[in-house]
């Protein structure tokens, strides 16, 4: 799975740090998403979507829609 977190906390100017607060996780959670190395949980993918004032489907992606 792919996703667009990475370009959408840069676009916020907030740090990883930052970020991972405002959910709830570790900065490391954050980067292995932004890695692509870890899918969250649909909740976690809610919250995420939340923070960014964006949906699910906005932010993350199949590989095979690169």
């Amino acid at each position: 799975m792919n996703n667009r977190v990475h370009e959408s906390r840069q676009r916020l100017g907030w740090s990883q740090q930052r970020l991972a607060d405002e959910l709830g996780v570790s900065r490391q959670t954050v980067i292995s998403i932004e890695r692509g190395r870890f899918d969250p949980s649909l909740p976690l993918a809610f919250r995420i979507a939340a923070v960014f004032n964006s949906t699910i489907e906005e932010l993350f992606f199949p590989d095979d829609m690169v």
